[in-house]
């Protein structure tokens, strides 16, 4: 997909693309590097320069970035002395010598600018502004020490640290967030530099889904140059999929789409791609004023204010209106504007409006998901669902890999990350079966646990809920196997010490309310422990092994349970693919031997909270627009179309608490439809800017509408209104004003083209309506 991505990014008026290095990826074992396959850094580097676009390369190699233990691999904590991000030798040691292990192979392949490659800036550690006072001196002592490791580097370009106010020379400090026009570098002797712009928020499994108006990232973005802004990257441009268990948190999903300008499955997320392309080209039509000289700021009024960058040669423009509510006409240079609320209008010449973050000129999107059946080879049993197979994963110890010990075990430490799961096993004698009221209480770091009371589930904990325990039992007299499988998902990734927050049981485990009203203390008793599952070590998600189980009676809503199927080829056409997973629990999926990450549709987000529609008017937050409340936080699942092959596919689910594998679905995106409104007062298309004022006038605004796929055609106009029209795509409607000529106009121009354009004026449709302000909406269909 990278090819096609980068594209897709530098059509949208992007020149440069940011990457983090991860290191738990690129290093996986001690010094057993992997830079392969999806790991290709070097590959990955060489498309963007073929593209043209340039690369910040970010390091770290700490990086959050919501990953797995933020991007560190687990063995180094285990470590002797180690202390993550501070002025620790062990660290220190291990992090320089990454870090000029990736500056080594940067600079093998050319790649630094210096060395007329693509990489313009590299970035040393991420972040740690925000936790520099948890270090105290020691902080200090280590960001000048990693700000003098990376100059020594020799890298012939700059470097930067983010969110780091105090970055030593020659170190770039820049901002993070889902505002920076007010940032201000710590020298003005450095260039004013976004490097995240939020451009959405990302998900948690059992929380609804954010997602940020691109009217107000717009206005964030044209606020930002207005007030000196240099350079600005979105973060996230494509969210894309969080795959295996790459996610952080913990409970970060699988999705990691962001309400990015390209979606999680590589479509152009519109109107977001399409409006911030407007705004690319339009500040680059200010580029020569930009980079000449420093903004002259003048207030026009309350909560109103023109920025100006002017030279002999060159003339641009801001007029912000940063109040939440209120629209207002200014008066600029003798002329007067029209300024909607918390918006910035951008004038490349001092003169005309090219762009209002408010207004949006550019076509908007539906998509849906269609169903497709897994189709099989002749020679299989007809049915597809008949062909599942599974094996039971057994409850407990189960392989010849174990090991006991007096007392509780943290987790993380145990398991070094190579599985979610770790068992706790204990076999106890009792004078009696303990009574109907016996209780096991059980104290644990997170992040979820089941307890297995004589091979059968006795019950869970979830979140906080798993934190501290009480699980009515039933005993038996004499021997009782107690097996607890305490599980990850996704290690904690961000705040001070977050290496230190541990995970699984660590106690205490008692049994309470037994006959004779006493309590039983396990906690230091001699735990027997598992690492991972027996299903692993059969090697289950390649669909290997000879002892899948099949039959007419598939065992469906049990615990520990691996099911397979094989298909035979992947859904049809070239659409995105998706599995559907509703009717699983929770767990993890394999197309193919890879994983495509944690499933958990079962986790629902709570039913309050969410909005029709938001109001991109006011300062955003990750919790101001929510969409999905009452839903599974995720239900579908990427597929990448290059991990299905054209026949023998091989599917593979763990299910954990219990699930229904004969509902799973394969889905693939289509878009729906095509949108666009626009109205009379918007700027005329950016592609006559270079032509003369009275041309430009004269043409008006332009809507534009181009299929999505190069073998497409608009079959149909679905909808169309010159006049007052209502609602949004898939649903406008006519207002108390329309022109009858619309729809004919429309199919005209545009029915059996790819794209077509029709001007926004009474002078195409005519007035129906004297006096009153119109648009043009449409809706059209391509096929």
């Amino acid at each position: 997909m990278w090819p096609h991505l980068i594209q897709k990014a530098k059509d949208g008026g992007l020149n440069m693309i940011e990457t983090y290095v991860f290191w738990n990826k690129h290093e996986p074992v001690p010094g057993q590097y992997n830079f392969e396959g999806g790991n290709d850094i070097v590959k990955f580097l060489n498309l963007v320069a073929a593209a043209g676009l340039y690369v910040h390369l970010r390091i770290g190699p700490y990086v959050c970035a919501e990953w797995n233990y933020g991007g560190f691999p687990v063995w180094l904590h285990l470590i002797p002395g180690i202390q993550f991000r501070t002025d620790n030798q062990p660290f220190k040691a291990q992090m320089q010598r990454f870090t000029a292990k990736i500056v080594d192979l940067m600079k093998q392949n050319k790649l630094f600018a210096s060395q007329g490659g693509p990489i313009v800036m590299s970035q040393i550690e991420n972040e740690y502004g925000n936790i520099h006072w948890a270090h105290g001196a020691a902080g200090k002592t280590y960001i000048n020490w990693a700000a003098s490791m990376a100059s020594s580097l020799d890298t012939g370009v700059p470097w930067n640290m983010c969110q780091q106010p105090d970055a030593p020379h020659p170190m770039i400090n820049t901002c993070n967030g889902f505002y920076c026009d007010q940032f201000t570098p710590n020298s003005d002797q450095k260039p004013k530099m976004w490097t995240e712009m939020w451009s959405g928020w990302f998900l948690t499994f059992g929380s609804a889904v954010p997602y940020r108006p691109v009217e107000d990232v717009a206005f964030a973005v044209a606020r930002f140059f207005q007030r000196g802004g240099t350079l600005n990257n979105y973060y996230m441009y494509h969210g894309g999929t969080n795959f295996g268990r790459t996610s952080g948190g913990p409970f970060i999903s699988t999705s990691y789409d962001y309400d990015a300008p390209i979606d999680e499955y590589g479509h152009i997320r519109q109107p977001k791609w399409g409006h911030l392309k407007d705004l690319h080209k339009t500040i680059m039509l200010c580029e020569e004023a930009l980079i000449a000289t420093d903004p002259n700021i003048t207030s026009l009024g309350h909560n109103l204010e023109a920025a100006v960058y002017q030279t002999e040669s060159s003339c641009a423009a801001f007029l912000a209106n940063v109040d939440a509510k209120s629209d207002a006409k200014v008066r600029f240079r003798g002329k007067s504007y029209n300024l909607p609320a918390w918006s910035v209008s951008i004038l490349p010449d001092c003169k005309n409006v090219a762009f209002n973050t408010a207004k949006i000129n550019s076509v908007s999107m539906t998509s849906s998901f269609t169903r497709e059946p897994l189709r099989e080879d002749i020679n299989s049993v007809e049915g597809s669902m008949a062909r599942w197979v599974w094996i039971s994963e057994p409850v407990g110890i189960s392989g010849a890999d174990t090991f006991t010990r007096r007392g509780l075990l943290e987790q993380i430490t145990t398991t070094a990350d190579k599985s979610d799961y770790l068992w706790y096993s204990l076999s106890i004698d009792l004078e009696d079966d303990g009574g109907p009221q016996t209780v096991l209480h059980i104290e644990s770091l997170g992040h979820a646990l089941h307890a297995f009371i004589n091979g059968k589930l006795a019950g869970s904990g979830i979140g906080d809920s798993a934190k501290v325990v009480d699980i009515p039992v039933t005993l038996v007299a004499r021997k009782n196997k107690i097996d607890l499988l305490s599980l990850t998902v996704g290690l904690q990734n961000s705040g001070a010490f977050f290496d230190r927050a541990g995970a699984g049981i660590t106690g205490p485990v008692i049994l309470n309310g037994l006959k004779n009203g006493s309590s039983l203390n396990l906690t230091s008793y001699h735990w027997t422990y598992q690492i991972g599952l027996r299903g692993d070590h059969l090697g289950l998600s390649a669909g290997s092994s000879e002892q899948w189980i099949s039959g007419p009676s598939l065992p469906k809503n049990q615990p520990l349970t691996w099911y397979k199927q094989s298909f035979f080829a992947a859904p049809s056409g070239s659409n995105p693919v998706a599995i559907d997973l509703t009717g699983m629990g929770k767990g993890e999926a394999w197309i193919n031997g890879q994983s495509i990450g944690r499933f958990w549709p079962t986790l629902v987000a709570p039913n309050n909270g969410c909005t029709e529609a938001c109001d991109y008017r006011g300062s955003y937050s990750q919790t101001k627009c929510l969409k999905n409340c009452g839903q599974p936080s995720q239900s579908l699942y990427h597929v990448p179309r290059s991990w299905l092959k054209p026949r023998d596919n091989v599917i593979v689910l763990f299910e954990e608490v219990g699930g229904d594998p004969t509902k799973i679905t394969f889905v693939t995106r289509q878009i729906g439809s095509l949108c666009a409104h626009v109205s009379e007062s918007h700027p005329p298309p950016l592609d006559l800017w270079n032509s003369d004022t009275k041309s430009r006038k004269k043409r008006g605004p332009v809507l534009s509408l181009q299929c999505p796929y190069p073998n497409q055609v608009i079959s149909s106009i679905k909808f169309a209104s010159f006049g007052t029209p209502q609602g949004a795509c898939g649903n406008f409607s006519h207002g108390s004003c329309s022109s009858s000529t619309s729809l004919s106009i429309l199919e005209k121009a545009c029915v059996g083209s790819r794209n077509c354009s029709v001007g926004v004026s009474v002078h195409t449709f005519g007035d129906a309506c004297r006096g009153v302000s119109k648009s043009l909406a449409v809706e059209a269909a391509c096929t």
